[in-house]
């Protein structure tokens, strides 16, 4: 009879041993070679009539190990079963040199395997109200109000060319080529092209640009050129960090390859409609109490995404799961597509562990409170998506609209996806019930600005 033990090797981790004996194996492998004769195809026998014998003595190695490791993984898992393990991916196999199974000479075999077991804990962040969470608000100003407005109505807005710089709002394609102060240009240096708004530009530059036509070109240092969002951004564009320090220190020669001119559009009801196609907006007032709940929402959202993400890390880092670092590591190694050095595993545990913790503690929370998501929820949310991408209530109700839903949703990446993320939000408003959350008014550069935990959840 095959004997199934267990013993304590570590944290969480144990070694199962199994034993076989022939009588536990050999009818099987008996039967497997019979099998094998029926079908089996060798020159100068007819289909199904080659004797055993042959079989052995040809295949007779190979199907007995076989047998002999279907037999150990069927004890391995019944006991699993049995005993309610709740384990960490798959056994690993210990046994690292093959053993010598000799078909010819059948005995007893032990095979050692390591598991992790799964731990039971307390998710302790969301017991008896421990935890106080700051939700901000971001208050939207006239001033963002009237920026997106003004982007609205260059967005859309007519170009011209005309022969000379006239005023900030001039558009200029242009040429950046590394240079010394005087205007030499570094060879093997950077040279990039752009297209700027006259504005972007410090009141200084601007002033010297003012006349400047086709052709036209002016020298100058990053640093003393743009504000320093602006200077983030060219960093960005010519290739350094956005906080280079020694790059903003560079000088560049501007040449100037295009003059544009961006007519504002009029705020009319035209110019409504076309932003807010569903609504019917008339007065200039009620378009941008529109806008100013549009981007009330926008700042909305992201606050919430940054309350979740703070309730994320306590979670993740404040409630006590002991691991079996030591297995997971090694399971790390050969657990994946392919092996992985012990080098390699070290340098992922960290945020292996991280994802790990937050799969235990989410699937605890959505088993014990019955969270779930239904396939018709999953169905309309799907479409509230395709109808957000494609323009709202235009869409709504026209027929390719089922026929499109109906294959998205035969698309398992999609579906997983999707139940993800609903799931996912499901359980921060569950658990967001359970931790305190007091409301803080922040102006949105502040908020933009508030330390930001790097590592995010999907969601």
């Amino acid at each position: 009879m095959a004997t199934v033990t267990r013993e304590n090797i570590g944290l969480l981790n144990d070694k199962i041993t199994v034993k076989v004996s022939q009588e536990d194996y050999l009818p099987n492998f008996d039967k497997a070679v019979k099998q094998f004769s029926k079908n089996a195809n060798i020159p100068g026998f007819r289909k199904g009539m080659v004797p055993a014998g042959m079989v052995k003595k040809m295949h007779g190695q190979a199907i007995f190990g076989d047998e002999i490791l279907k037999t150990v993984e069927k004890e391995l898992m019944g006991y699993v079963q049995a005993e309610k393990l709740d384990l960490f991916g798959q056994p690993l196999s210990l046994d690292k040199q093959a053993k010598n199974l000799d078909f010819s000479n059948p005995a007893e075999y032990a095979f050692e395997f390591e598991v992790g077991i799964k731990p039971s804990f307390n998710i302790t962040p969301l017991e008896n109200n421990k935890t106080t969470l700051t939700k901000y608000k971001v208050a939207v100003t006239e001033e963002m109000v009237n920026d997106e407005i003004q982007r609205l109505q260059l967005k859309g807005g007519k170009t011209t060319e005309p022969e000379t710089i006239t005023s900030e709002d001039n558009v200029i394609n242009v040429t950046f080529d590394e240079s010394d102060k005087k205007g030499n240009v570094v060879e093997g240096g950077i040279t990039k092209e752009n297209a700027l708004l006259v504005k972007y530009f410090t009141p200084a530059i601007q002033k010297e640009l003012q006349g400047k036509k086709n052709n036209d070109s002016i020298v100058f240092q990053l640093a003393t050129s743009f504000d320093e969002q602006r200077l983030g951004w060219i960093l960005k564009d010519l290739g350094f960090e956005a906080t280079d320090k020694a790059a903003a220190d560079k000088y560049f020669k501007l040449t100037i390859t295009k003059v544009g001119l961006i007519e504002k559009r009029e705020l009319n009801e035209e110019f409504f409609k076309e932003i807010y196609p569903a609504d019917n907006i008339t007065t200039e007032e009620a378009f941008r109490g529109k806008l100013k709940e549009e981007i009330g929402k926008y700042w909305d959202s992201e606050s919430r995404n940054h309350l979740h993400n703070d309730l994320f890390e306590v979670l993740v880092h404040e409630t006590p799961i002991d691991l079996p670092k030591d297995f997971l590591k090694r399971w790390l190694q050969v657990g994946g597509e392919k092996p992985k050095t012990a080098e390699e595993a070290e340098k992922e545990f960290p945020s292996f562990d991280h994802q790990l913790r937050w799969t235990l503690i989410s699937d605890k929370l959505v088993k014990e409170n019955k969270l779930e998501v239904s396939f018709e929820d999953l169905k309309e949310n799907a479409k509230q998506k395709v109808l957000g991408y494609y323009g709202g209530a235009a869409a709504d109700g026209a027929e390719w609209l089922d026929s499109y839903l109906d294959r998205l949703l035969q698309d398992e990446k999609f579906v997983d996806q999707t139940y993800r993320e609903m799931i996912t939000a499901k359980l921060f408003d569950w658990a967001e019930s359970k931790v305190n959350v007091k409301e803080e008014e922040i102006k949105a550069e502040d908020f933009v600005n508030l330390p930001h935990k790097h590592h995010h959840h999907e969601h």
